[in-house]
């Protein structure tokens, strides 16, 4: 509902009441704490049946930790028609920047390590860096309520800075490794950032649109992306495509920073958010009040659990015997210990915990996770050889084949701007989300019949753009309808939490393919090709620069071909079935109207909330008791009878 259309209800017009102190005091309220539209009020409501003393309890309790929450909604009661444009302009350099730097310094890693006679290492330092990408989202989140979203952009900035200058000047292989842990924090501190800033910002009918938009920028940049890293490998060297978005990036953060510390900076000026003295404090007890704040222990208890069980998923592969090696069964018995003792922290000692308790009760967010892990495991399974499956059955250039492995990720965002347009209009998700997880599920099990030598091209390609039009609409849709389930007070760590149980699904779908492909493979080769020796086929195996070597039609490249195949058809049909788990979870979520609201359980605005209160309680037993967010049209219906006459939001602030 647009701020013109409100009205406001009351019982006279403003120069024919009498003075009244408590009531004038009350109707100043007004424009503060109105979210609905008379329509929308329960009706025959009275201020004697309804007490918010305990109704609004856990969230103001959630308040006095979330100062970044209330920055962010005082923040968006400054903004005009010029800082808001300024604001989404800030949001589409971002976006940009970001982009184009994950299209371009992938490209960069294997050439440092080479340089610095550390190319065996690689495997190593992309672990460590899957692992923090994982594991910052809840540490980025936490810090993001206690803080501010600016200053959490400013600390995120800073890592990622930092990260890139150590790898541009790095003398060593372990200079590098430094590097991309910092830079791994940073980037994730962006990656989430901008998808709460904008859930923050933005109505649930329009959510889904502009977290389309905003990923239109890799549409571009899969084509730039790839010319401009090619372009500095040939010319400046990798130090200096590192070193460009050491100037870059904060260049294209700039304008969103400054807009949200200008934002919160003017908030605090007018008074409109609350501040939390910590004068009195030492600097121990800040120190300490802050470790709570941030639950330090839950967070280092959280970290060590999901890395104990990220880096057998990762290393399973490469190191020595696998999965029967002793060091990754410890690990992940470790990690199967911690994960009880992180929910009986949370549960019982944490003051403010990482993730709170009404987490596990919220259909929404624990089907949605479910979805997530379940979408991505699938995803990896079909996605870490297709490329070298492509290089090896088709008779593809290079270019044509890393064309190919960008269909999806185009379709894909392409037909996440267009749920969103469907959900702008229907106001509803969970259609959507069913069908584009039955489109994905269909284009999943078409690539078990077109994977092989004699599937056709055109075949092969829809199936990418199935998979692309589905994972579009189950992205957007899975996403808002999460959001729309939670207070505006836990929306940053059910972003975090979301995200970190998909990374954890897509680093099992990788470990499980790793794991079927090494031990099949070699199997698979000894079949079709028994006339090679053990080492012909090792090469085979290990190389596909070595496979194209022998032209299409000889023995040899056919024989790969099969193998490939078979291979290729057990991670399909693996994947096909985890594609089916969760069009049935789906089901059960709740069908959430999104309205021209920041979620669809509370109508209440934390900051006018805990101004209420506090004004109810400074004036004791005065016999005004303030009302939540979606009652407050009863308070001038209550303390002047039943007649009623509209006001608009100026009138009221007039009076």
């Amino acid at each position: 509902m647009n701020r013109d259309d409100r009205s406001y209800h009351t019982t006279e017009v403003c120069n024919e009441l009498p003075y009244d102190s408590e009531l004038s005091e009350s109707l100043l309220l007004l424009p503060l704490t109105m979210s609905l539209h008379r329509d929308q009020m329960p009706p025959n409501l009275s201020v004697e049946e309804h007490d918010d003393e305990d109704d609004s309890e856990e969230i103001l309790e959630a308040v006095n930790v979330h100062s970044g929450v209330l920055k962010v909604e005082a923040a968006s009661k400054v903004y005009g028609r010029y800082s808001r444009i300024a604001l989404f302009t800030g949001l589409g350099f971002a976006a940009y920047i970001y982009s184009l730097d994950n299209q371009t310094t992938s490209s960069y890693i294997a050439f440092a390590a080479s340089d610095l006679g550390g190319h065996s290492l690689i495997s190593s330092i992309q672990t460590a860096q899957s692992i923090i990408l994982a594991c910052g989202k809840p540490i980025i989140a936490k810090f993001a309520d206690i803080s501010s979203r600016g200053t959490a952009y400013v600390v995120a900035l800073l890592f990622h800075v930092m990260g890139y200058t150590i790898i541009a000047s790095a003398q060593s292989i372990n200079a590098v490794a430094v590097g991309i842990v910092l830079f791994a924090i940073g980037y994730t501190g962006l990656q989430l950032l901008m998808q709460i800033i904008i859930a923050d910002i933005t109505t649930l009918e329009w959510r889904g649109l502009i977290n389309g938009l905003l990923a239109l920028p890799f549409i571009v940049n899969s084509f730039i992306g790839p010319n401009i890293a090619t372009a500095v490998l040939e010319t400046v060297g990798w130090r200096w495509g590192y070193g460009m978005f050491v100037i870059l990036v904060p260049l294209c953060l700039s304008p969103l920073i400054i807009t949200l510390l200008w934002a919160e900076r003017k908030a605090k000026v007018l008074g409109l958010a609350p501040v939390k003295e910590l004068s009195s404090e030492s600097l121990l007890g800040r120190a300490r009040i802050l470790a709570e704040e941030l639950d330090l222990f839950g967070l280092v208890l959280i970290t060590a659990c999901i890395a104990s069980i990220l880096v057998p998923l990762t290393l399973t592969g490469t190191v020595n015997g696998g999965w029967s090696n002793p060091s990754m069964i410890v690990l992940i018995v470790l990690g199967c210990i911690l994960l009880p003792v992180c929910g009986v922290w949370d549960l019982r000692y944490a003051k403010y915990p990482v993730v709170p308790p009404r987490f596990f009760k919220n259909r929404s967010v624990i089907i949605v996770s479910l979805i997530g892990a379940l979408d991505f495991c699938s995803y990896f399974l079909t996605s870490v050889y297709l490329y070298s499956f492509i290089i090896v059955v088709k008779p593809w250039s290079l270019l044509y084949a890393s064309y190919f492995s960008q269909i999806q990720s185009m379709a894909l965002t392409v037909f996440a701007i267009l749920a969103g347009v469907i959900m702008k209009y229907t106001h509803h998700y969970k259609a959507l989300l069913v069908t584009g997880l039955c489109i994905r599920l269909v284009g999943v099990a078409l690539m078990i019949r077109s994977r092989g030598a004699n599937g056709s091209d055109a075949e092969l390609v829809w199936t990418q753009i199935l998979q692309g039009i589905g994972g579009g609409f189950a992205a957007s849709c899975s996403q808002v309808g999460a959001q729309a389930s939670v207070p505006h007070v836990d929306l940053a760590m059910t972003t975090a939490v979301i995200l970190l149980v998909t990374e954890i699904g897509a680093s099992i779908g990788g470990s499980v393919a790793g794991a079927i492909w090494t031990s099949k493979m070699p199997r698979k080769l000894a079949q079709y090709l028994p006339d090679l020796s053990e080492k012909e086929r090792a090469t085979l195996f290990s190389s596909i620069t070595d496979v194209t070597k022998y032209e299409r039609g000889t023995h040899v490249r056919e024989g790969v071909i099969l193998a490939y195949s078979d291979v290729m058809r057990d991670l399909l049909i693996l994947a096909t079935i985890l594609s089916i788990f969760p069009i049935f979870l789906a089901i059960f979520l709740p069908n959430w109207y999104l309205g021209n609201k920041q979620n669809a359980v509370n109508d209440g605005d934390l900051v006018d909330d805990l101004g209420r209160r506090r004004m109810s309680r400074g004036r004791g037993r005065g016999g005004y008791t303030p009302l939540a967010g979606n009652e407050s049209e009863a308070v001038a219906e209550h303390a002047y009878g039943r007649r009623s006459v509209e006001f608009t939001e100026g009138e009221v602030e007039d009076c």
